[in-house]
């Protein structure tokens, strides 16, 4: 029978099976978490380096995230939100492998300049939703610690819309700086943000945006939310202290 909602110090987000599939696999007496929501949403709690978790598989996309991080943060009440698993590498110079770890985050493809808004900023909103800095610099480390991989730490996009080579360019220049695009992590930024919990991004580069001619471009999806999975982890044994 699956288990009920409880507190969960930690709430690790992904959006698609192949992504959870590295997580889940590492909890501890692993069970089902029932979830208001049809498939492919799906939740699983364990212990996960030490700490009480729940993995929630979440859709692909804003409203899916949105969606599901909300209900697991009022369900759970967790101490710590984590986005994982893959994302596109959007600055020029990031590599696939890459671990990026959220700072700020933005909407990707929203526009209200025309009413005196900045770029990737929601009509009410904040101009960037910044993750607390004594969180990030713990997940930096945990990030550091897999001597395997390359770490970037800065602004990370989201929006409904896959950026292939011919939005990345001009995504780079309304965005100086971006290091990712995806579709569901500033809105699990801002959901987290707006019920008061901590949050923090730990996404592995699969594909670039745009890639520069030589640049090994892609990396299959279980290779990168592996990548990401480390990270978690090493970050869920930081938690449990």
């Amino acid at each position: 029978m699956p288990e009920t909602s409880a507190p969960a110090p930690l709430l690790v987000l992904v959006a698609m099976p192949e992504e959870a599939a590295p997580l889940t696999s590492r909890l501890e007496d692993p069970a089902p978490v029932e979830v208001p929501f049809p498939a492919p949403v799906a939740a699983v709690r364990g212990r996960l380096g030490g700490s009480e978790a729940v993995v929630v598989t979440t859709g692909i996309g804003v409203a899916a995230a949105t969606a599901a991080a909300t209900w697991g943060v009022l369900a759970l009440s967790p101490a710590l939100v984590v986005a994982a698993g893959s994302c596109g590498g959007l600055a020029a110079d990031v590599e696939v492998g890459t671990v990026i770890v959220g700072e700020t985050f933005a909407w990707s493809i929203a526009d209200a300049t025309a009413f005196g808004y900045a770029p990737g900023q929601l009509p009410g909103g904040p101009e960037r939703i910044v993750a607390e800095t004594s969180w990030v610099d713990r997940a930096e480390r945990a990030a550091r610690a897999d001597q395997t991989a390359a770490v970037r730490r800065g602004l990370m996009l989201a929006g409904d819309a896959f950026v292939t080579a011919p939005l990345a360019d001009p995504m780079r220049e309304r965005f100086p700086g971006a290091l990712s695009a995806d579709m569901e992590t500033t809105a699990t930024a801002r959901t987290a943000e707006a019920l008061g919990v901590p949050f923090v991004a730990l996404r592995a580069v699969s594909d670039l945006c745009g890639p520069a001619a030589g640049q090994q471009f892609h990396l299959e999806i279980d290779v990168v939310a592996e990548t990401s999975a480390r990270a978690v982890e090493r970050l869920a044994v930081d938690l449990a202290g």
